[in-house]
């Protein structure tokens, strides 16, 4: 199944894994997210997660300074678990990185999170070559009819209710769809060359 950016959540991956459907799609990366927020935290570039030093043994981060940041929380959610880190608030007041490190808050604190396995292995295929390639197909083969059904046939919403009912509205609209687009591709032509032949 190959879906796009909107559908490639980490609970849909999880769910299409334990049904054993091999799912195509595009899971956005959480560092562009974390850089972004650390942005207008005021956090250095210099002072970002990398900087830290995560120790799995203990479950502690070391940070630049030398200083501890200790797991303080964990919170789930499909696909995923945040784990928080914190350092102790007089080891940040007293440090000289702070301006950098930390200036809009009274200790730096840092998130780790434990992917699925399902979400791991879905990352490590679409990072291949072939995965790519699969992934490359949906533009040409999906946008245009989605656009045209959306614009063209004015299907923007479902009007009825009930899979079944859906199902047979999405079924006639695409219908409508493909009509159009042998008569445009080759019915018109055929009936060109025809009345050409007579003529």
């Amino acid at each position: 199944m190959v879906v796009d950016g909107g559908y490639t959540s980490r609970e849909n991956i999880v769910e299409m894994s334990e049904q054993k459907v091999d799912l195509i799609g595009s899971l956005g990366e959480t560092g562009a997210r974390s850089a972004a927020q650390l942005a207008r935290r005021g956090v250095d570039p210099a002072f970002g997660p990398e900087a830290f030093r995560y120790d799995p043994s203990r479950d502690l981060y070391t940070c630049p300074a030398g200083k501890t940041l200790w797991h303080q929380s964990q919170s789930q959610s499909p696909g995923r678990v945040d784990h928080n880190y914190q350092a102790k608030g007089v080891d940040c007041s007293e440090c000289g990185y702070k301006a950098k490190c930390c200036p809009q808050a009274a200790k730096r604190s840092l998130n780790r999170i434990e992917e699925h396995p399902a979400v791991t292995a879905f990352r490590g295929k679409m990072a291949t070559g072939e995965a790519k390639q699969i992934y490359r197909q949906r533009g040409p083969v999906a946008e245009f009819p989605n656009a045209w059904i959306k614009e063209k046939i004015g299907l923007r919403k479902f009007r009825l209710r009930g899979l079944r009912k859906v199902n047979m509205e999405a079924m006639w609209a695409c219908l409508t769809y493909n009509v159009q687009q042998w008569t445009g591709r080759i019915w018109r032509p055929r009936q060109a060359q025809i009345l050409e032949a007579v003529a």
